[in-house]
């Protein structure tokens, strides 16, 4: 029984720390990210203003916040939930939250009716989260400064972003051929070459 209780320990201590080394080359991406971002200013801080309102009106259902595990995530005034809710009243629930929001152009509720997730699967969610923006932003000069904000739940592959049609395409291609990655769900909003 103990050797493999510390053979597990080992494995997701030598799993950790791979994700800290892609972690410190994904920092280096996301402050780099904002100056290539194709948000404004002043969008990048609404944007923030209304994840700060949806974390304040989830919370306050304290019964709601510990029966789901939820994300969220806004970008150019469209949110995204993504996470796990027990039942469909739930997930309406968080939907309900989200129309209580001004300045939400356009909202995806992708939230699963299934248990909350486990540590381990967040934990590949923030590594593949960490492997895929590495790989935008090693790609960057391809991709004529295009930047996509990534959000991964349960290997799946959330793309949000201001791009053209060849930079989602580029972008959709690195995210689907990152080892790990199940699905990919597309949610840009298209700009055409010329602006």
């Amino acid at each position: 029984m103990k050797p493999l209780f510390y053979s597990i320990v080992i494995f997701n201590l030598l799993y950790l720390l791979s994700a800290c080394a892609a972690a410190v080359v994904g920092g280096a991406a996301v402050g780099t990210s904002v100056a290539i971002d194709q948000r404004t200013t002043s969008g990048m801080f609404e944007d923030q203003g209304i994840k700060n309102k949806f974390t304040e009106l989830y919370f306050a259902d304290t019964e709601l916040n510990a029966r789901t595990h939820i994300n969220f995530t806004s970008y150019n005034n469209q949110a995204l939930i993504t996470g796990e809710a027990p039942n469909e009243q739930d997930k309406q629930t968080l939907s309900n939250i989200v129309d209580k929001i001004s300045n939400i152009r356009r909202y995806f509720n992708e939230v699963q009716i299934a248990p909350a997730s486990s540590i381990m699967v967040r934990s590949n969610d923030s590594y593949i989260t960490t492997v895929v923006k590495t790989n935008i932003f090693n790609s960057v000069k391809a991709l004529d400064g295009g930047q996509a904000k990534v959000v991964t739940e349960n290997s799946s592959v959330f793309l949000m972003g201001i791009v053209t049609q060849k930079q989602a395409d580029q972008i959709t291609e690195i995210a689907r051929t990152t080892n790990g990655v199940k699905r990919v769900v597309k949610l840009f909003e298209y700009i055409n070459t010329d602006q």
